[in-house]
């Protein structure tokens, strides 16, 4: 799967490779946040190109992504194509970094939109194309590559779950802990669709937000100094490797404060702009705009 970069260099996504094969000739993988891929070379076989031609597509649609003019060319189709299926990245492949080497992966829904245009829209369609589209139009890509892959989307809910476990009894008498107290956020990102594990853990984001809010207001002067508490992560998290954590609990006084602060700061201006730059782990910036927009105002003033 290492090869040349198939367009402009873009910055290697913190994503790894869950597992990747050949299967009959064809490369294919699955990456950590559940999405199916075919590299290069296998997406070239799967459409009847040459390598050369994918790796050109892909310069082409880096290019001429910021046009606002669309003719009737190939890119255009395949800019409505992807468009009317929610992807909208400026790249055509995800780039990951694997024992220090780049990976591009090419998810997909970019996948379908190419053996689809080789096998009923190019100028020189071919047999392989259509043969290929018509097996996968009913199959799915998706259950293609995890059934020959035998690859089974792990829970999605185990990371969350285990840290809620561990987490129970971990606030002082007195005091609450961030965690806690957005366990309702995390429940609706893994409901709807963002990987919640290792290397997304959005109490971080408000942790780290709200801790800068207590300092820049002198909190600890109106409810009282915040206190260190011991954090442990599950035994697989590569964050257990240094616990105990020394992460900050506040006074249950501030407890109404947070609350505020959460729902009409952080949910409002803070929220978004961290899922957006999720937008790789959710398959597109579509869907991250889906994810950042759950919390509107007018939505949390029902609540």
């Amino acid at each position: 799967m290492a090869s040349p970069p198939a367009t402009h260099k873009q910055l290697a996504l913190d994503i790894g490779v869950q597992v990747q094969r050949d299967v009959n000739g064809i490369e294919m993988g699955v990456l950590e946040n559940g999405i199916p891929f075919l590299t290069q070379n296998g997406l070239a076989k799967i459409c009847g190109a040459a390598r050369s031609v994918i790796y050109d597509i892909a310069q082409e649609w880096a290019e001429h992504f910021n046009d606002e003019v669309l003719g009737k060319n190939r890119y255009s189709w395949l800019r409505q194509y992807l468009a009317e299926r929610g992807y909208s990245e400026p790249q055509l492949y995800i780039e990951t970094q694997r024992a220090g080497q780049s990976h591009y992966a090419y998810p997909d829904v970019v996948c379908m939109a190419l053996i689809e245009y080789y096998a009923f829209e190019a100028q020189n369609k071919n047999q392989t194309a259509m043969d290929n589209f018509r097996k996968l139009a009913a199959y799915g890509l998706q259950r293609f590559i995890y059934d020959a892959l035998n690859y089974v989307p792990p829970d999605k809910w185990r990371y969350f779950h285990d840290r809620v476990s561990i987490l129970t009894d971990s606030a002082p008498d007195g005091y609450f802990i961030v965690f806690h107290e957005v366990t309702g956020l995390i429940s609706d990102l893994i409901a709807a669709g963002l990987p919640v594990n290792d290397k997304t853990i959005p109490d971080i984001s408000v942790g780290k937000i709200w801790s800068q809010y207590w300092i820049a207001n002198a909190l600890d002067a109106q409810y009282g100094a915040r206190i260190k508490y011991e954090h442990h992560y599950p035994s697989y998290y590569p964050q257990a490797r240094s616990n105990p954590q020394e992460p900050w609990a506040y006074p249950d006084a501030a407890l109404p404060a947070f609350r505020h602060w959460f729902r009409h700061v952080y949910l409002r201006t803070k929220y978004p702009a961290y899922i957006l730059t999720k937008s790789q782990h959710l398959g597109g910036r579509h869907k991250a705009m889906e994810i950042a927009e759950m919390y509107q105002p007018k939505q949390l003033e029902k609540k």
